[in-house]
């Protein structure tokens, strides 16, 4: 903000009454004070200016996070779109999987995991429980039949070299479509990142965009001031020619008419010469100074 404590106030009551003397004084403070608002509006004008660099340079680094994000944006995409066919291309393949086991009847009854655990179990059976021989022949014919039907199943699966490869090529696309779904995950948090980025980017340039505003304004309060000033100093150099050129005019109107008077005097004396009258030295040099001896 302008101290207006420290402007110089002109009116036109000023002008019109105030002594030469007391206008040369208030056209000295004038210049001075309109040169400090000038040199003030200099200063404010090269603030703004830097601050109105600094929003440019947050504005590009915006932009710049705003390029990288959509550019991360796009492989996301692709990404995604490779992701999707791949895992689209897996289910194909595991229906395929699906098929053959049902061809061989292999989704019917347990797989060979269960069977694995169910005859550990009943191994651990015979191995802990006190049985009669019944019982025991029983748990016996038991383990055997579920080998049998474990071996029975394996053999199957064992046989089957197109199974293991439909279910080794399924696997590896959906692994690539699981690779391809992290670096949607990966890239995904870095386009998030610039985006978080760019949106700080921009709120600082608004900060800093409102602070130039702010000194911009203050550049105008101060200019308009300084300009105020230099036009009453202008007002007041024109009133000051304007009482030179009555003084002067005052100045000659005495001299013209002191002129008169000795010119009057003069042909007084002259008279006085030609009617024979003598003349003194101080009557002699007034005629010579007005040329009439």
């Amino acid at each position: 903000m302008v101290d207006e404590s420290k402007n110089i106030e002109l009116t036109e009551d000023d002008l019109e009454n105030k002594s030469k003397g007391q206008l040369i004084k208030m056209a000295g403070q004038l210049r001075d004070r309109r040169n400090d608002l000038n040199q003030m509006a200099s200063e404010r004008a090269s603030s703004r200016d830097d601050l109105n660099a600094k929003t440019r340079e947050k504005v590009d680094e915006a932009q710049e996070h705003r390029e990288k994000r959509d550019e991360l944006n796009e492989k996301v995409q692709e990404h995604k779109e490779s992701r999707n066919e791949l895992n689209a291309e897996a289910n194909k393949l595991f229906d395929r999987v699906e098929k053959l086991k049902s061809d061989m009847e292999l989704d019917e009854g347990k797989d060979l995991e269960e069977l694995e655990e169910e005859i550990e179990q009943l191994e651990f059976k015979q191995q802990t429980e006190v049985l009669s021989s019944e019982e025991e022949q029983e748990l016996i014919e038991k383990i055997e039949s579920k080998r049998e039907e474990y071996a029975e199943r394996k053999d199957k699966l064992d046989q089957n070299d197109d199974l293991e490869e439909l279910v080794e090529e399924a696997e590896e696309v959906r692994s690539e479509a699981s690779q391809h779904h992290q670096k949607v995950t990966e890239l995904a948090d870095k386009a998030q990142e610039h985006h978080n980025e760019m949106i700080e980017a921009y709120r600082e340039a608004d900060d800093i965009r409102d602070e130039a505003d702010e000194m911009h304004e203050s550049f105008v309060e101060a200019q308009e001031a300084a300009d105020q000033h230099h036009e009453d100093f202008v007002r007041v150099q024109k009133r000051l020619r304007e009482l030179d050129k009555k003084e002067e005019k005052e100045r000659k109107s005495q001299r013209d008419k002191k002129k008169e008077e000795a010119k009057e005097e003069a042909e007084e004396i002259y008279q006085k010469f030609k009617e024979g009258e003598t003349l003194d030295t101080e009557d002699l040099m007034k005629l010579q100074k007005t040329g009439l001896l």
